[in-house]
């Protein structure tokens, strides 16, 4: 298992941010607390539905193999960010990582000894401003670099709600966007298990891919191929990853130190 380091970074209060602290989880207390905010986020706001054994935290077979990030506001010490982290070695011992639960993988077999994936980032409603983001991707890098691994892949969810109708209408429109400008080389593309049925969607509509997506595209992230539905998540999953080397040169500095 890779070093849980204590790590922190403060960011500078303001009277409208006030200061964070990003922290590795070294208790079960601290992802307790981490899985309290991912249930707020999943099941209260986007509706998912969970089946998890502790009421009102959203917890998985994974949790206990991954490292923990949190963001917390220094002031009250409450957890208002996380990613969690599923590494090579762990990801061997789980059997596989979330990703393949939605996605045939297979051809992603020879970047698996160097490859971490993503997921469960949430940040909490009050708290989504750029710079708990940037304190989270702050603190990945550094993990990776530490680690020398050098990719990153991870489910993006698109809700399927979408003014106040169930449909994957959004989703369809952003994958046309992307899959124009942001696939990945053909010979890391995956396949959903559970497809979302494009040619049965919209399309066409002028929609904006969430925040978090759009983030990881400015960072040179490639999309691996069409969604996954998710229907516990009531979501549909991009499959994306994010090579160290194609980071851009202006993010290399604030993300990697170099």
């Amino acid at each position: 298992m890779f070093p849980r380091e204590r790590a922190t970074a403060i960011q500078v209060a303001t009277p409208e941010r006030p200061a964070i602290r990003v922290a590795w989880a070294q208790h079960l207390d601290e992802v307790r607390a981490a899985q309290r905010l991912r249930y707020d986020v999943f099941a209260g706001e986007m509706g998912a539905r969970l089946n998890t054994p502790l009421a009102g935290h959203d917890i998985d077979l994974f949790d206990n193999f991954c490292e923990h990030l949190l963001v917390c506001d220094e002031a009250t010490g409450q957890v208002i960010g996380t990613y969690r982290v599923l590494t090579p070695v762990q990801a061997q011992r789980v059997g596989s990582t979330y990703s393949d639960t939605e996605f045939d993988l297979t051809r992603l077999r020879s970047l698996r000894d160097r490859m971490v994936e993503l997921g469960r980032s949430c940040v909490h409603r009050d708290h989504r401003h750029g710079g708990v983001i940037m304190a989270l991707w702050g603190a990945l890098g550094a993990f990776m670099v530490r680690n020398q691994l050098d990719t990153m892949i991870g489910c993006a969810s698109i809700p399927m709600l979408h003014n106040g109708v169930v449909s994957g209408d959004m989703a369809a429109s952003i994958w046309r966007q992307v899959q124009a400008t942001h696939l990945a080389p053909i010979e890391y593309h995956v396949r959903p298990r559970l497809p979302l049925p494009i040619e049965q969607l919209d399309a066409s509509l002028n929609v904006e891919p969430p925040a978090l997506i759009k983030g990881y595209l400015r960072l040179g992230a490639k999309v691996l191929g069409p969604p996954a539905w998710d229907p516990d998540f009531n979501s549909a999953d991009l499959p994306m990853m994010m090579r160290i080397a194609d980071l851009p040169s202006r993010y290399r500095k604030h993300f990697l130190g170099a």
